[in-house]
C-alpha cells in the first residue's frame, strides 16, 4: 500500500514510518520539522526509517512541508491508500502560551487533510487524538462515552479535529477513525516528557523533578502498543467514524513512577517537587474494552515493564540522545 504518514519525524510517526516499511509499503513521511524540539532527534527518526527501507522490500520518502499547505496536502493525499495522521502541535503548556498557533495547526491542519480526502478512495484515516479530550473526570477509567470537557486549549483542539473527523465519515464517506492516545511513551520520545526527564536526571545523579504533589495519575502506554492498534486498523472493515481509547489500561502515580525510575537506576537521589503546571490533567486512565473487542487489541507492556525497557534503551543511546534531553 502507498501510505501517508503526516508527522512522520516525530515520535510517534517515526515508529509508524519504520514499521509500515517493515511491513513491505511504500511510506511517504510528510514533516515540517517545527523546532519544538531538537531536530537532531527528528533526523534521528529519519534515520531509522530509512534503514528499514534499505533492508526491506518497503520504501520510504520524506517530504518537508505542512499540514496546513493545501497544495502539498492535495498532491499527496491524491496518491494515497491510506493516511494516518499525527501531525500536531503537541504540548499542554505550550498550548496555554499560543492557543491560537495550536488551533492552526490542530485543526485546520486536519480540515485540510479530510478535504483532500473527500475526493480518494481511501482505505482508511486514522487522526491520532488524545485522552487530554476528556479533561476532569467524572468516572474512571475513561470509557468513550465519558463526557468530554477538555482543559487545555490543547485538549480542545483535539477534540474539534475529532468531531470534523466524525462528520467528514457521516457526511462525506470518508473511513476515519480517532485514536485517543493515552501518554505514549518509548524510544526516540519528546525529551520534554516525564520519562525522559526522571531518567536523564537520575543517570546524572541529579533529582529527578515532579510538578505538583505528585499523586496526578497517568495512563501510560507504550509506543510498540500504538504502533500495533494502528496497524490493526488497516485490516478493519466497519469501524468508520468512531473514537477509540488506546492505553496500557493501567495507571501509575507520578510519585510511585519516579522512584521506581530512581530505584532502578540510583536509589541514593532524593526527588524534588515544583509547582504544578496549568492545563495538565489530574487523572488518565483508559477503558480500553472498545478497541479489544473491535480491533483485538490487547497492550503487551506494563508501565513498569515499559519504564525498564526505556531506560535500557536510554542508557544504550546515551552517546546522542542525552544531549538532546539536556538541550531541551
Amino acid at each position: 500500500m502507498q501510505i501517508l504518514v503526516t508527522g512522520g519525524s516525530g515520535f510517534i510517526g517515526s515508529h509508524l514510518a519504520e514499521y509500515f516499511v517493515n511491513e513491505g509499503h511504500d511510506v511517504v513521511a510528510l514533516d515540517v520539522l517545527d523546532p519544538f524540539y531538537n531536530l537532531e532527534l527528528k533526523r534521528q527518526n529519519r534515520k531509522v526509517a530509512e534503514r528499514s527501507a534499505e533492508q526491506t522490500n518497503g520504501s520510504y520518502t520524506f517530504i518537508e512541508g505542512s499540514v496546513l499547505d493545501t497544495d502539498l496536502v492535495g498532491k499527496l493525499v491524491s496518491d494515497t491508500d491510506a493516511i494516518f495522521h499525527q501531525a500536531a502541535q503537541a504540548g499542554v503548556r505550550t498550548s496555554v502560551r499560543n492557543p491560537t498557533k495550536v488551533h492552526e495547526i490542530n485543526v485546520t491542519g486536519t480540515m485540510n487533510l479530510l478535504e483532500a480526502a473527500r475526493d480518494t478512495e481511501l482505505t482508511r484515516f486514522v487522526n491520532a487524538s488524545s485522552s487530554s479530550v476528556y479533561g476532569k473526570p467524572k468516572a474512571l477509567p475513561y470509557d468513550e462515552e465519558h463526557p468530554t470537557e477538555p482543559v487545555s486549549p490543547y485538549g480542545a483542539s483535539k477534540l474539534a479535529a475529532e468531531h470534523y473527523t466524525r462528520v467528514y465519515h457521516e457526511v462525506y464517506g470518508v473511513p476515519t477513525v480517532s485514536l485517543r492516545y493515552f501518554t505514549v511513551y518509548g524510544p526516540r520520545m519528546r525529551p520534554n516528557m516525564a520519562f525522559t526527564n526522571f531518567v536523564s536526571r537520575c543517570i546524572h545523579g541529579e533529582p529527578p523533578i515532579i510538578f505538583g504533589d505528585g499523586s496526578q495519575t497517568r495512563d501510560f502506554t507504550y509506543v510498540e502498543d500504538i504502533v500495533d492498534a494502528n496497524a490493526r486498523l488497516l485490516e478493519l472493515d466497519n469501524a468508520d467514524g468512531i473514537v477509540l481509547n488506546i492505553g496500557s489500561g493501567d495507571r501509575i502515580t507520578i510519585n510511585e513512577l519516579a522512584k521506581f525510575i530512581r530505584d532502578e537506576i540510583n536509589p541514593d537521589i532524593d526527588i524534588r517537587y515544583e509547582s504544578s503546571r496549568d492545563g495538565d490533567t489530574r487523572h488518565t486512565h483508559a477503558d480500553i474494552r472498545k478497541a479489544n473487542e473491535l480491533l483485538g487489541y490487547e497492550p503487551t507492556v506494563s508501565i513498569k515493564e515499559g519504564a525498564r525497557l526505556f531506560a535500557d534503551w536510554y542508557r544504550n543511546n546515551v552517546d546522542w540522545y542525552d544531549a538532546l534531553v539536556r538541550q531541551s
